[in-house]
Parts: structure tokens; sequence; C-alpha cells
């Protein structure tokens, strides 16, 4: 009898090997198959766009990392215009055309930055993205998203919270991912890189029904606790963000 050959590594990178799985290695969820799966993370996707995208219903907006594309289909539902979202991810690409999300495709993320004028964009969104990153590469990124970027121009971002007791479940909960963040980390670095203003904003639940205005009540109360905590150890009495993501805007 013929013993098996053992298995090889693969050629590819780590994260790159990963990224062309992404969706087939089941460690995200079940694949949507129609939007009415995309119903729970559209809630969030909207809630962002009614915060922190201009009213101007033109601005060019670039998702880089966009996944399946649910925060341009977000944006479109809202009446926003020039859309465009880019993803390494063939497997996440495929479910956006699926849905018939529009303004989606497969490419890198520098790539796509090097292929705009500069000063050409009003907003970039990376979403669950900078903490895929090494530390060159994401100083590399900011300096593209600069460039890009209008004068007043933004860039929207969604990071784990290395501040929260629990981050540990999102930092280590993607094979990919190689750092998280805290507001005062993320800031300073969005400040060194040029950012003129710079603000950051806890996860908490968004209200849509009953259940989730339930989980915020809860939520406040939780946070409570979480900063006597700090206060006790720490002898700190200013507020802090405790969710496991927290999101950071950043205007040029």
């Amino acid at each position: 009898m013929t013993e098996a050959s053992p298995p090889t590594a693969p050629d590819q990178d780590a994260n790159s090997f990963m990224y062309a799985r992404y969706v087939s290695s089941g460690g995200f969820g079940a694949e949507p198959v129609t939007e009415a799966d995309l119903a729970p993370r559209l809630v969030i996707m909207r809630d962002l766009v009614r915060r922190f995208f201009p009213h101007d219903r033109n601005a060019a907006v670039l998702d880089l990392g966009c996944g399946n594309g649910v925060l341009l289909l977000a944006a479109r539902q809202a009446g926003y215009l020039r859309l465009e979202g880019v993803d390494g991810s063939a497997e996440q690409v495929a479910i956006a055309h699926r849905l018939g999300i529009a303004g989606v495709e497969q490419g890198d993320l520098f790539g796509k930055l090097a292929e705009k004028e500069a000063g050409s964009l009003d907003v970039v969104v990376t979403y669950d993205v900078i903490e895929h990153l090494t530390k060159q590469d994401l100083l590399r990124l900011m300096a593209e998203v600069s460039r890009v970027l209008k004068a007043g121009g933004r860039w929207i971002i969604h990071a784990p919270n290395a501040e929260s007791p629990f981050f540990g479940r999102i930092r280590y909960g993607d094979f990919t991912h190689e750092q998280a963040f805290t507001r005062q980390s993320l800031a300073a670095v969005l400040r060194a890189g040029g950012f003129a203003r710079v603000a950051c904003f806890e996860d908490a639940p968004v209200v849509h029904g009953t259940k989730s205005a339930i989980r915020l009540a809860l939520w406040k109360l939780m946070r409570l606790g979480l900063r006597f905590f700090i206060a006790v150890e720490t002898g700190e009495t200013a507020d802090g963000i405790y969710s496991q993501n927290f999101l950071t805007v950043a205007d040029r």
C-alpha cells in the first residue's frame, strides 16, 4: 500500500492563499444567496451612509475591500450615484455580481488607487480592511488615500478596537488580520499622515426594532461597568471606546 504524500505549503503567501478561499473556507457564515440575506449588514451600512457620507449624492465614492458590495448597495439605495468598489477576493466579487450590485470589480487596492487622479474622490471607505495590512502597507495606503481625496475629502475606516476587552475575538477571528488599533494609535497615525480632523466612534448597536433597542440599552449598561473597571485599575475617568470594532472618520 502506497503512503499518501504529505501536504505541501502553498506557493502563495498566507493572506493571498486565504483571500482566494475567503467565502468557501466557511469562516464567515453562510454565503448570501439573495439580497434579503444582506439585511442585517444593510442596517449597519445604511446607518454609516446616513451619518458619515456627504449630502451631495453626486459625491465620488470608492470602497476599497468592498467584499460583496453591501455598502455600495446601501449607498445606492440612499441615492448616491458615483460609486465604485474593488475587492481582491474573486468569491466575494462573484457574490456581488450574482446579487446584481453594480460597481464592484476584482482587483488590487493599490492598483485601483493608482488609477485615480490626485484630488478626484470625495470619500474613500476601508471597512474591515486596514487590519489586514502590515504597518508599512498601511502607511503606503494612507499616502495614496490622501493623494486621491479632494481637499476636505473623507476617509471612513472600520477596524478592530484594541481598547475593547474583547478585541481578541475580532483581531484573531480572521487568519489574515495583521494588527488592531486604539483610537489613540489610529488617530496619531492619521494626523501624522496629514489628515486635519480625526474622530472615532463606538460601534454600538443600530436601533431598527425592539430587539436592537434592547441590545442598545444593555450595551449602555455594560459599558458603564467597563468604564468603572478602567477607572478602578488606572484611575482614569475619561470615557473610552469599548466595542470590539470602531469607526474612524478622517477629513483631509
